[in-house]
């Protein structure tokens, strides 16, 4: 997670954004790479359920009046809908659950803990039904402490990792394990900040490289935890082999550079985890999106390609259209948008916008099948984090006693996409008139689900129109809104 001390101030932001801008396409991006494939119909539908927030904060993630597909006459513009042209299948949307975010809501009283992950991750009809969750492998810098989960005596190694364990992270598996119980399905990657200071060149857990003479040893690094996860009952589906390589300031953080990450996995964690039968899925990069050559040239080295998913991406920096630029160079590999931070310096109305048009419907129009926001909970003065960690990161709550906590903006950017937009739901095709921004998908039980956006300072009349039925609706300024018919 970048921290406070990337961007010093809002002008040298605002110029590595115009100029990241100037050089990638617009996000507005309607894929043709692949042709589609003959999709379903639809077609029993004759209203649609809205659910609205607005960024005026006068309503959040609430009902709305049904609206009716009646072909009334008007003279809106009109929002197509086209099952016919399907896309990427969704694995889930979500938060990364960290070791800060686990200790904050272990001081929520046992009722209210239980009412939080009911809410979070269950599909009750109260629920928001959070469907995937990344985790760090030892320590994020939103854990209160830097650990590894083989810390060892300064000077000292341990080559047969005999001292490796989880325990330092208990208070988190036994978490999951709740979490499980409420949602057994729910997807879980999970990526390293920092590998154990003894294999890494400085001796520290602030940046650093890992040398070379430890691949072997931290490719089983890798085996272990996995492993050791799977024998607490808990599957993780994908790894990274490291968050923002190429941020080495942060505490914790490695720097791996696109060649030492090729090397790693198709001479060390490819082979370890085939060696050990292992299914978990390898993502590079997990990084920003103004570096698309990083994972590019992992993926044009067929020895390394063999062995992995896809690629991960933040949007720091950069453009969210470049995930459809390395789709289109590498269409049988996955994309996954694994973070973006909201901050306490930040509005909820400009996050609401900016992560409702890049993070879900940007990401999932230009290929991800997840779309993550940074971390899920946290307490009013922003803590746990370490020592040169993140000090500015919003949680998507904020617990503030036992017995209260607040709902922030991220809450809400995700609940519009993970309480109506299942696993294995299918996108598919949809314009975006005017001032309107817009997401389709197909879910498994025949629904469709459209997730919009109006950035305008005026309200928006528009049709929804799909299979030759259309509904007349009209959209807030400055508000998102979920129609599931």
């Amino acid at each position: 997670m970048y921290n406070n001390k990337i961007f010093p101030n809002k002008l040298l932001f605002c110029g590595l954004t115009v100029f990241s801008l100037l050089f990638c396409q617009s996000n507005s991006v309607e894929d043709s790479s692949n042709p589609p494939t003959d999709g379903g119909d639809n077609g029993n539908y004759a209203s649609a359920n809205v659910w609205l927030t607005k960024a005026d904060e006068t309503v959040k993630l609430q009902k709305q009046s049904d609206i009716f597909f009646n072909n009334a006459t008007n003279n809106y513009q009109t929002l197509d809908v086209d099952a016919s042209q399907k896309y990427q299948t969704i694995d889930g949307f979500g938060y990364t659950l960290t070791g800060g975010s686990v200790e904050v809501i272990n001081q929520l009283s046992a009722s209210k803990k239980e009412e939080l992950l009911q809410e979070f991750f269950s599909n009750k009809d109260n629920s928001i039904g959070v469907s995937y969750i990344r985790l760090s492998i030892g320590a994020s810098d939103l854990n209160s402490s830097v650990f590894s989960y083989d810390d060892m005596p300064a000077g000292q190694t341990d080559m047969s990792l005999a001292n490796f364990s989880l325990s330092k992270d208990q208070a988190l598996i036994d978490m999951l394990k709740k979490i499980l119980t409420i949602n057994p399905n729910i997807k879980i990657m999970a990526a390293p900040w920092s590998p154990p200071v003894w294999m890494k060149d400085n001796g520290s857990s602030i940046g650093g490289s890992l040398k070379p003479e430890y691949y072997g040893v931290y490719a089983q690094y890798f085996v272990k935890y996995i492993q050791g996860m799977k024998a607490q009952g808990i599957t993780v589906d994908a790894i990274t082999p490291q968050n923002e390589p190429l941020h080495p300031g942060n505490n914790p953080s490695l720097l791996m550079t696109a060649p030492q990450q090729a090397t790693f996995i198709k001479n060390n964690l490819g082979p370890a985890f085939q060696a050990a039968n292992i299914k978990t899925k390898i993502v590079l990069y997990d990084h920003n999106c103004d570096k698309p050559d990083y994972p590019l040239e992992i993926l044009a080295d067929a020895d390394a390609a063999k062995y992995v998913d896809g690629s991960a991406f933040h949007l720091y920096a950069g453009n969210i259209s470049v995930l459809s630029n390395v789709h289109l160079a590498q269409p049988t590999k996955n994309l996954y948008f694994t973070e973006q931070w909201t901050g306490s310096t930040s509005s909820f109305s400009d996050d609401l916008m900016w992560h409702s048009k890049n993070v879900i419907i940007g990401s999932m129009r230009n290929w991800s099948k997840i779309a993550l926001e940074w971390n899920l909970a946290n307490d009013p003065q922003f803590n746990p984090h370490t020592d040169g960690g993140c000090t500015q990161c919003k949680g998507a709550i904020t617990v503030n006693s036992s017995e209260n906590l607040t709902k922030n903006v991220a809450y809400y950017i995700i609940a519009h996409a993970s309480k109506f937009v299942p696993q294995n739901s299918q996108r598919i095709a949809s314009t975006q008139p005017g001032n309107l921004s817009s997401v389709a998908f197909t879910r498994p039980d025949g629904k469709t689900t459209l997730i919009v956006l109006n950035e305008g300072n005026a309200t928006e009349n528009f049709n929804i129109k799909m299979n030759g039925k259309s509904a007349a609706t009209s959209l807030p300024a400055r508000a998102v809104a979920t129609y599931v018919f």
